[in-house]
């Protein structure tokens, strides 16, 4: 199912299908991406793990009637999944408890860097996000993670300075977009 579409973009729900099961398994297995994801906690090391993953993603979203989620961003020209973009509530101290804290967040196959998709895809889900009443949206980030911080920059995001809100406490860079006023 598609949710947003973008010039270059479409963003939609990942699926069951072996490409997207063996592109899960590419991105969320290597290092020099899941390095800045959680430390590295929760990489994959076995193929048959991508489809867990995508069925705990489909469990965590399911709440949220389709509002918040992980996606699948897929090149419109080529087909390929570039990687994911997620909009959901940050977790709160414990880890776990959603708070009213809104983040978007992507995670990018290092062949699709540097193509700007990361900063369309996020665009595209932070418009979505604004139009149902969300007043500002945060990106948090892995401290040395430049790519991303300048992500956050291209999207007019402000640094907020290091937090340790969410995640379990864990010591993240914080970026805050405010919605345009109307």
């Amino acid at each position: 199912m598609t949710v947003v579409t973008t010039p270059r973009l479409t963003i939609r729900e990942w699926t069951d299908s072996p490409v997207d099961l063996d592109r899960i398994f590419d991105i969320y297995s290597r290092d020099e991406v899941m390095r800045w994801l959680g430390g590295g906690a929760g990489i994959l090391t076995d193929p048959e793990q991508a489809a867990e993953r995508v069925r705990a993603w489909r469990e965590r979203s399911a709440p949220s009637g389709g509002r918040y989620g992980i996606w699948a961003i897929e090149v419109r020209d080529s087909g390929q999944v570039a990687g994911s973009v997620l909009l959901k509530p940050l977790p709160g101290g414990d880890g776990r408890t959603p708070t009213d804290d809104i983040e978007v967040g992507w995670h990018l196959h290092p062949d699709s860097w540097g193509h700007g998709y990361a900063t369309e895809a996020a665009r595209a889900m932070v418009a979505r996000e604004f139009a149902t009443g969300t007043r500002e949206i945060y990106a948090v980030v892995t401290p040395g993670n430049d790519r991303s911080m300048a992500v956050c920059r291209r999207l007019g995001m402000s640094h907020v300075g290091r937090r340790t809100d969410w995640y379990g406490g864990t010591e993240v860079e914080t970026f805050i977009l405010e919605a345009p006023v109307a």
